[in-house]
């Protein structure tokens, strides 16, 4: 079992930043892919972007592409996403998830994941 919990959520405006953090609860941090999605209002969760388990790969979906960027650090337990040049469609609750599969013709994929945290709010504003 992984317990995880994200902060850094909050109010930005357009064009802003936020980092976002995941800390995980069990030490084998270092054995699972980790995931970042989103929910907004209405809408399906999506995945946003992703990390192998030593960091070394990513992946983004193409709407962050170069605006978002994922990282972690196994030492802390801890996964990141940087979020820059936000814009008012960024607005959701952010989740970070837990693969402990790691297949990366599946990474985006929602099933992959086993474990899920709480969310975090992320709002940009025009």
């Amino acid at each position: 079992q992984v317990q995880l919990v994200e902060s850094g959520g909050g109010l930005v405006e357009a064009g802003g930043s936020l980092r976002l953090s995941c800390i995980a609860s069990r030490r084998t941090f270092s054995f699972y892919a980790m995931g970042w999605f989103r929910q907004a209002p209405g809408k399906e969760r999506e995945f946003v972007a992703a990390s192998s388990r030593s960091g070394g790969n990513t992946y983004y979906a193409d709407s962050v592409k170069g605006r978002f960027t994922i990282s972690r650090e196994n030492a802390k337990n801890t996964v990141y996403l940087q979020m820059n040049s936000l814009k008012p469609e960024d607005t959701a609750v952010y989740y970070c998830a837990a693969d402990p599969v790691y297949s990366n013709s599946y990474i985006n994929a929602t099933p992959s994941y086993d474990y899920w945290g709480q969310g975090t709010q992320v709002t940009v504003s025009t």
